[in-house]
């Protein structure tokens, strides 16, 4: 089974330096394995990174809150990131898998651990499209919850989803601006249906994951004009995140720190800083 590179242990102090209540809305807790096993049917087995080494990041770089994101090594089995919610006295909260028979119980309870969305991959190493039924049932039923969907898109599954995606009734969030290739430039028909998709007010990006759009690896420079631009475009519903610890990572593993100056390029003015660290999170993660 494919295994993960850890993350750099070493995070460097980011010059920027962030406001008080920052969030990273993107990153993952792993394991430990021997209190929180990872799923049998996964397709990749990551290094532990329990929740204490999430905080210790983040002391490091001056983030005070965070949306903690179920990844596919866990499955369904959302254990861990609600341990971790709940250790958090509120500063925590959480995107869930779940599958087509989760219960409303079940919803009800990761609501009340502080779940407020679901996570849908698409990216073919994690196993591809998954069941439309299912994604269609389990949206139906978060909307009552005031959910939103995330979804985890290769460059190319932008354009072929393109109906369904346009179809979604509740918040939805694009992962890693699409995972569009640096190297296509900035007019490649998926960035270029990407940008339409954000003047749908029920549509969210996250400028993240650099490290997975970039061409020329560290310091992943040419990823900067692809956040730009969905920045300029949905300056309000932007959000960012570290992706610590970085699973499927093939090329340079990025530092945190270094992330966190990568996100003073793309947004230099501190008006959009603060919407996409302070208010945008606030707005679909603490509004209820």
């Amino acid at each position: 089974m494919k295994t993960c590179q850890p993350p750099d242990p070493n995070t460097r102090t980011p010059k920027l330096k962030l406001p008080e209540g920052s969030c990273d809305a993107h990153c993952h807790v792993f394991g430990p394995a021997d209190k929180f096993p990872y799923a049998p049917d996964r397709s990749y087995t990551p290094p532990d990174a329990p929740v204490e080494d999430l905080r210790r990041v983040h002391k490091v770089l001056g983030i005070d809150r965070a949306v903690i994101v179920q990844a596919s090594c866990h499955g369904t089995d959302n254990t861990a990131m609600i341990d971790a919610i709940a250790s958090s006295n509120g500063a925590y909260r959480g995107v869930a898998i779940v599958d087509g028979t989760v219960t409303d119980h079940a919803l009800e309870e990761l609501n009340e651990g502080g779940v407020r969305g679901v996570r849908f991959n698409f990216v073919k190493h994690l196993g591809g499209t998954p069941d439309l039924d299912v994604f269609d049932r389990v949206l139906d039923r978060i909307q009552p919850l005031g959910w939103h969907v995330v979804l985890h898109l290769d460059a190319g599954d932008i354009v072929e989803h393109a109906p369904r995606i346009s179809r979604i009734k509740v918040p939805f969030v694009i992962d890693h601006m699409g995972r569009v290739q640096a190297k296509n430039g900035l007019d490649q028909e998926p960035f270029r249906r990407l940008l339409d998709l954000m003047r749908n007010p029920l549509a969210w990006v996250k400028v993240c994951g650099p490290e997975r759009v970039t061409s020329q690896g560290a310091p992943f420079h040419d990823a900067v004009p692809f956040a730009q631009k969905l920045i300029e475009v949905a300056p309000d519903r932007t959000l960012w995140g570290t992706d610590f610890p970085h699973p499927n990572i093939a090329g340079d593993m990025p530092n945190d720190g270094d992330l966190v100056d990568l996100l003073g390029l793309a947004a230099p003015d501190e008006t959009h800083r603060r919407r996409i660290l302070i208010d945008n999170p606030n707005t679909l993660y603490w509004a209820n």
